[in-house]
């Protein structure tokens, strides 16, 4: 029996490599890689043939805030659930990277494999951005059509809802569309969960597809099917993950740094993210050192 290693990437290869090399072994590893990325043949293959790496896919071209993320996650859960040895599954990204050994995190799991690792919260939530969340269900967003991180794009993403909302044009849910939650893009979940909400998605295409032009899709999707799903009392309100979310070293969430390492050490978490480089060089050299001890 494995656990599985789900990561959505776009860069930095060299640190996938590493993410990759931690989890060798006894773990089964499926990576979406952004479609837009530049990446030299010879370094895939490179990748692909990596010990423990089941898939390396180039499926969609994902721009940040897009629904291609939550298609390349749901891409990665299919593919993954396929291999009947797999019971349990991590999704990460490859800006993320384990803070703990790998016989403490594959016995946690082993142990608690009947938990699901989700933060999650009520929507609207007070102080989400963009109206509680709901600026981002109710407008339409062409995040999948236009790049946030081109200025001239990024100002036509925000001119379009500022217009939707200056004419009073709101989008509508669907009646059967269950209540609404929130949370991270990031989780551990057990085979019966992760297989339920590929099922469902399956099952309910209408729900999906009101997620279009939604910014941040998998920030509500995963959260709302299992919260109200039959797996919602095994829900653990905690993803294990280490994310600051007060902007630092010129990124929100915040790049982590040397001045990260004691806390990272303290809290229980498995994963820690967004590493960068040369910003968390430092810190890397750090983890890896207890890693390998």
């Amino acid at each position: 029996m494995k656990q599985a290693i789900l990561i959505t990437a776009y860069k930095n290869f060299h640190h996938l490599e590493e993410i990759i090399n931690f989890y060798q072994g006894k773990f089964s590893i499926y990576v979406h890689i952004d479609r837009k990325s530049k990446i030299a043949l010879s370094e895939l293959d490179h990748l692909k043939n990596l010990r423990g790496v089941k898939m390396i896919a180039m499926k969609y071209k994902v721009n940040w805030g897009s629904l291609n993320h939550l298609k390349a996650i749901l891409f990665l859960a299919e593919r993954a659930l396929r291999d009947k040895d797999n019971f349990y599954f991590h999704l990460i990204s490859g800006h993320d990277f384990p803070i703990r050994r790998r016989k403490e995190f594959e016995d946690f799991f082993i142990e608690n494999n009947k938990n699901e690792y989700l933060e999650y919260f009520d929507v609207p939530r007070p102080g989400w951005a963009n109206n509680g969340g709901m600026d981002r269900l109710s407008y339409y967003n062409f995040f999948d059509f236009l790049d946030w991180k081109k200025p001239r794009q990024r100002k036509l993403i925000k001119f379009i809802v500022e217009k939707q909302k200056k004419y009073g044009l709101k989008r509508t849910l669907p009646e059967k569309m269950p209540r609404l939650y929130g949370g991270s893009t990031w989780w551990s979940l057990s085979r019966g969960c992760l297989d339920y909400v590929v099922s469902y998605t399956n099952e309910h295409p209408t729900i999906f597809n009101r997620f279009r032009y939604t910014f941040c899709a998998e920030e509500f999707y995963f959260p709302t099917v299992i919260l109200n799903s039959p797996f919602r009392s095994a829900v653990i309100n905690d993803n294990l993950r280490h994310i600051d979310w007060i902007a630092r070293n010129g990124n929100n969430p915040a790049i982590l740094d040397a001045t990260d390492y004691p806390l990272l050490m303290e809290k229980g978490n498995f994963f820690a993210r967004k590493f960068e480089y040369p910003q968390s060089i430092i810190l890397l050299n750090k983890i890896k050192e207890i890693l390998n001890e």
